[in-house]
């Protein structure tokens, strides 16, 4: 079994593991029990009904969380012209092209947590793709970052939008703020994701969608959600 520190066995004393709490409680009482020395994450995890080995059942979508998650996201731009010059006025970090693309490929890194890119840039960012790729950086249109309407989406990203999609285990996992948040903003945020969730269901999957929610924090112990009493 994995041994959990004393902060951690504190803050379980604190809860009952048998219970299923609102929303609301939920929130109030990990806010309570959050002691570390640092901005703890509100962390959300879904047990969704698919089938995580069939393609046509897979989960992958964006949702804008009206409060952020507390993390300035840094975002790469890869454009030319007039949209390099989007990119910069709607507060993109790095923006460029032919000359990004071959800093990255010699240094191999990435100071930035998402990359947004024009069609006609996928191809010259070819050779960088196992660079990316590895990392969850590569554009994509899954999760809308290859695009024409560069300052859309880099303002959309500026102001909390992520991507998120499910694991092998058919379990899909979102940080939905900080403990500095205010108990309304993080339900504010869950609520937002869990909406986008539910969107995100594919036609194939039948039966319950959402199975069974918890959330915590960083260092605090889970706490199943009462899907009624959201």
């Amino acid at each position: 079994m994995p041994k959990h520190s004393k902060r951690f066995l504190a803050a379980a004393t604190q809860v009952d593991k048998n219970k299923v709490y609102s929303l609301v409680e939920a929130v109030e009482i990990l806010k309570q029990t959050a002691t570390a020395k640092f901005d703890e994450s509100f962390e959300a995890h879904f047990r969704i009904g698919i089938d995580p080995k069939k393609g046509e059942q897979q989960i992958r979508s964006t949702v804008i969380l009206p409060h952020g998650i507390g993390k300035k996201v840094r975002v790469a731009v890869f454009a030319a012209g007039d949209k390099a010059k989007e990119a910069k006025e709607a507060g993109a970090d790095l923006v460029g092209e032919v000359d990004l693309i071959e800093e990255i490929k010699k240094s191999g890194k990435c100071d930035f947590d998402v990359a947004v890119a024009t069609p006609d840039m996928m191809k010259p960012m070819a050779v960088i793709a196992r660079i990316l790729g590895p990392k969850g950086l590569m554009p994509s249109p899954k999760n809308e970052t290859i695009t024409t309407n560069v300052k859309k989406t880099v303002e959309e990203l500026k102001k909390g939008k992520i991507a998120f999609k499910n694991d092998d285990t058919a379990n899909v996992h979102q940080v939905i703020g900080k403990v500095s948040f205010d108990a309304a903003q993080i339900a504010d945020n869950f609520r937002a994701f869990m909406e986008a969730l539910e969107k995100a269901k594919p036609d194939t999957s039948k039966g319950v969608f959402i199975k069974s929610i918890s959330l915590t924090t960083t260092m605090g112990p889970g706490l199943r959600i009462d899907l009624k009493n959201i």
